[in-house]
């Protein structure tokens, strides 16, 4: 035992507790109430995201070939919409046809930026460097979408660069049937080592916050005339060497090999990197009971979808649920209540919405609203769906001629701030709390803060308490120092409508993880 220190024993403990109720009694001997202050509230969580399409100019840039300063103007207005909406991410289609949309030793620029694969833009920018630095800057986060073995789309403007891996190593693609599709074969070495190498180096690279897999592996048969894939040489060396699997189960063996890779690999690369994929919203037809899709992903693609979250080998999941809540074949939330119970390592589950069926003649606004808040109640822990796609989200180029739907999606669902829920099995840690300081300047109160240490910030939160109108959070990119909040709010009807009482700043770091607030009083 330490002789400076001396045991708590259980008659001292009682004194001591005695002699505490004693001073809170007071003088008079009436009892004083001291209550704990209710917790300050924290943001809600959600993640808000939507598909930014590049293959086919579906999203940006417009046109192949528009010039620098009109693609970038084109990215700040999508950039600058999802902020408007209140979306917390942007998944952006860097690779999608074994081409990039950044500068890349391994593949040549895509022809849906210049018109003509293998030519950088001019005058010359990286466009993915672009996207995330705005992303940033609008406290978004930027995921960067890969498509790992198509090799040539139809829509291609352009002829094959040389540096195409499809014209450098022949041997390696095959040409689909009679629309103009060329893919990689998906069951050979070269295939998976060459598409790693190009993701990973992404992840090396570019300060990214995700990277993100769609739903195109094998290709879909409608892109073969309904034909088989024509992996007729590789297969035959595979029963040359004694392989006992059957041609799908050999197929979906090369896909499961290439997605745990690809996770493992960028873990190791920069491990806060978030892993995503989407895939066909539909396991297999009749699974959950009376579904049917029509389509078998794992027969026909031979995507074993359900196994990659079962093994753990995403951070997040989005199903492209694209079916209306009430469609009973294909039910939204039937489907949706389905891929939470395959989740036994409670990785994130954000579904696809098909948020382009918003248009005269489709779905309604109240379609994409009432999935929303489907979700939430689904997800209650960690909500969040991806919106395909941003062509979606202005209603001049979707047909609509209106803002409905993004006025809807503001206004309604949307209406508070998010964080994107943590993803706390790459880390817990919270960061450090932010040094605050605070000042009256006429009829506002200016907060101000700065880094107090550790990791770098990615958001900070500002609360403020208002009388009446409880907390209200507004959440800000790194880049921001400070903030003004008015000790009024417009509309205030008297001097104690929404006064402020309180206000507070919390830092988040690039997983969602959060320092507790420290509330400052207006004196």
């Amino acid at each position: 035992m330490n002789g400076n220190r001396l045991p708590w024993s259980g008659a001292v403990k009682r004194w001591w507790m005695s002699l505490a109720v004693t001073l809170v009694m007071g003088c008079a001997g009436q009892p004083t109430l001291t209550t704990t202050p209710p917790p300050i509230p924290e943001p809600m969580r959600e993640f808000r995201a939507v598909w930014v399409a590049t293959v086919d100019n579906i999203d940006w840039p417009s046109e192949p070939g528009v010039p620098t300063a009109q693609q970038k103007s084109e990215a700040l207005a999508i950039l600058d919409k999802a902020v408007e909406i209140g979306l917390n991410a942007i998944i952006l289609q860097v690779r999608p046809h074994c081409d990039a949309l950044y500068a890349s030793q391994w593949e040549p620029w895509s022809s849906y930026l210049t018109g003509v694969q293998g030519q950088a833009p001019d005058p010359y920018y990286d466009p993915l460097s672009f996207w995330v630095a705005e992303a940033h800057l609008r406290g978004l986060e930027l995921h960067a979408w890969f498509n790992p073995f198509r090799a040539d789309h139809p829509a291609n403007p352009s002829k094959l660069a040389t540096t195409a891996i499809a014209r450098r190593s022949p041997e390696l693609a095959v040409t689909l049937g009679t629309k103009g599709y060329r893919w990689l074969d998906p069951s050979l070495q070269e295939v998976h080592d060459h598409s790693l190498r190009v993701i990973l180096d992404v992840v090396e690279r570019y300060d990214v916050d995700g990277i993100h897999l769609d739903d195109y592996f094998y290709p879909y048969p409608a892109y073969n005339d309904h034909a088989d894939f024509p992996d007729q040489m590789s297969w035959a060396r595979y029963l040359d060497g004694g392989g006992q699997l059957s041609r799908a189960d050999w197929r979906r063996h090369h896909v499961d090999r290439f997605v745990e890779r690809l996770y493992r690999g960028a873990k190791k690369t920069k491990a806060s990197v978030k892993v995503g994929i989407s895939p066909f919203g539909i396991w297999r037809p009749g699974v959950p009971q009376h579904t049917d899709a029509g389509f078998d992903q794992h027969e026909m693609i031979y995507a074993d979808a359900r196994r990659w979250l079962h093994e753990g080998w995403v951070d997040y999941y989005a199903p492209q649920l694209y079916w209306p809540i009430s469609q009973i074949p294909q039910s939204f939330p039937v489907l949706l209540s389905w891929w939470t119970r395959q989740n036994p390592h409670g990785r994130h589950l954000w579904p696809g919405l098909y948020t382009g069926r918003v248009r005269p003649g489709g779905w309604s606004v109240g379609e994409v609203v009432n999935q929303v808040m489907v979700a939430r109640g689904l997800l209650p822990k960690n909500p969040g769906h991806i919106h395909f796609s941003a062509r979606a989200l202005d209603g001049q180029r979707t047909g609509a001629h209106d803002d409905s739907l993004t006025t809807a999606l503001a206004t309604g669902p949307y209406s508070a701030p998010a964080l994107i829920p943590p993803t706390d099995w790459l880390d817990a840690e919270p960061p450090p709390a932010p040094e605050i300081s605070l000042s009256l300047r006429g009829e506002a109160a200016l907060v101000s803060w700065r880094r107090s240490g550790g990791e770098r910030p990615f958001l900070y939160v500002v609360y403020a308490q208002r009388q009446h109108r409880g907390w209200e959070h507004h959440i800000l990119p790194a880049a921001r120092t400070g903030f003004r909040l008015p000790l009024l709010p417009e509309g205030a009807e008297d001097e104690q409508d929404g006064r402020l009482l309180q206000v507070a700043v919390s830092t988040v770091d690039r997983l969602g993880n959060m320092s507790s607030p420290q509330p400052r009083g207006i004196q």
